[in-house]
């Protein structure tokens, strides 16, 4: 598929009766989504069908939550969910009737505006004895927005309490008043590093300024806060841009990291075009510019997402939307043969697309094929996070606003 590929030419897949069996195993019918878009169709009264072979089966592992931004499975199979307001909560397992259970945690301060809230969560590779994750999270001081912040936490060995131990890990990310552009996804990479892609709180200057942490991808070590061991401007002067592995982004919304190549997956929102799927590559950058090379105040959005005349050496996208843009969010890589011919796609949320991408990338760091699984086509409304359950299958997120749900995928 060509890279500026829009919407319209991606390839769907599922039949209509398949759609409405996997819809009914999720047990209920989808919440009115937040507009824009068209309402998510009700589930039937009748009993499901079983799926065919290949086809994606949904299931629901929880209900009950407003915009839930992001999942961390813990070793033990329980599972954190992030709700944009300021909650989290826990799952006793990422599989279909799943308890869930607050955890009590102070969240006085977060900005909870537009864009902006508690968002991503990352469990640290050695939960098991330290039993830290760490939160990306808008902050308020005195009710007044401050900033973007890496909190990390410790969760008690019974679930009920999180406490905070580094706050903030990191700090200093911008915030815009409203909320908008806030970001926040975190993944760990194949070395324990924490990825966090951000937003650039829709300020012109911010994506190309190595000195600013926002609309960047960074590299954090999660033990100190500081920068992850190869990044590539870790002797640069300003402590900030030592966190910088790439730059020139508009609003990261979703990392994942590819299963035997070790590759950095960004999936980030475009203006009224372009949403990008972005491959990293250390200190690259990724051309968005609406400060047009400081020759122009305020916030111009007309100018390209990767803008390669500007900056010829600026990272192509992996794949673009085209026109309308998708409004991507998570994104997580199918992960063991229970995938079949699925193995190692790409899977990416989208909210004002109301579905779930699966892009199969090439070598070369291009989309070769976009798949779009009828059952996850328009059923459930606004779709944000996607992790990987510890069998394979994928937990989904849904962001309507009311009764969202956590979603199980897998084959049937």
């Amino acid at each position: 598929m060509s890279r500026d590929a829009s919407p319209s030419h991606l390839r769907r897949t599922g039949t209509a009766v398949a759609a409405v069996a996997l819809m009914v195993a999720a047990g209920c019918g989808a919440a009115a989504p937040a507009a824009p878009g068209p309402a998510p169709a009700p589930a039937p009264a009748s009993g499901p069908a079983p799926a065919a072979p290949g086809e994606l089966r949904v299931t629901e592992v929880a209900g009950g939550f407003s915009h839930p931004w992001d999942i961390g499975v813990l070793p033990d199979g329980r599972a954190l969910v992030t709700e944009r307001g300021g909650r989290i909560s826990l799952l006793a397992s990422p599989t279909p009737g799943a308890a869930v259970t607050p955890v009590a945690a102070a969240q006085d301060d977060v900005f909870a505006r537009g864009e902006g809230g508690l968002m991503g969560l990352a469990v640290h590779p050695d939960f098991a004895t330290g039993a830290r994750f760490t939160t990306c999270q808008t902050h308020a001081g005195g009710g007044n927005p401050v900033d973007v912040r890496l909190v990390t936490w410790t969760l008690s060995p019974d679930g009920a309490t999180a406490t905070r131990v580094a706050d903030p890990l990191v700090g200093g990310l911008p915030l815009a008043p409203s909320g908008r552009h806030s970001g926040c996804r975190i993944a760990v990479d194949d070395t324990g590093a924490l990825v966090v892609g951000t937003g650039d709180a829709a300020t012109g200057a911010v994506p190309q300024d190595l000195t600013s942490l926002g609309g960047k991808t960074l590299r954090v070590d999660p033990a100190t806060g500081g920068p992850a061991a190869g990044n590539p401007y870790a002797g640069a002067a300003d402590p900030r841009q030592r966190l910088v592995y790439t730059s020139g982004h508009r609003n990261v919304q979703g990392v994942a990291i590819e299963p035997g190549t070790g590759r950095i997956v960004t999936a980030e929102h475009g203006p009224t075009r372009d949403d990008e799927v972005n491959v990293l590559r250390p200190g690259g950058n990724h051309g968005w510019d609406p400060a047009q090379g400081g020759t122009v105040g305020g916030y111009d959005e007309s100018v390209p997402m990767t803008d390669l005349d500007r900056y010829p050496d600026a990272v192509a996208a992996a794949w673009s939307s085209g026109s309308p843009p998708e409004a991507l969010a998570g994104a997580a890589f199918l992960d063991g043969p229970r995938w079949g011919p699925r193995e190692g796609m790409l899977a990416v949320a989208a909210l004002r697309g109301q579905k779930l991408l699966l892009m199969r990338l090439g070598a070369d760091g291009v989309v070769a094929d976009v798949e779009i699984p009828a059952v996850l086509d328009g059923t459930f409304g606004r779709l944000r996070g996607v992790r990987a359950a510890p069998d394979g299958a994928l937990l989904v997120t849904t962001s309507n606003g009311t009764d969202d749900r956590v979603l199980r995928v897998e084959t049937g």
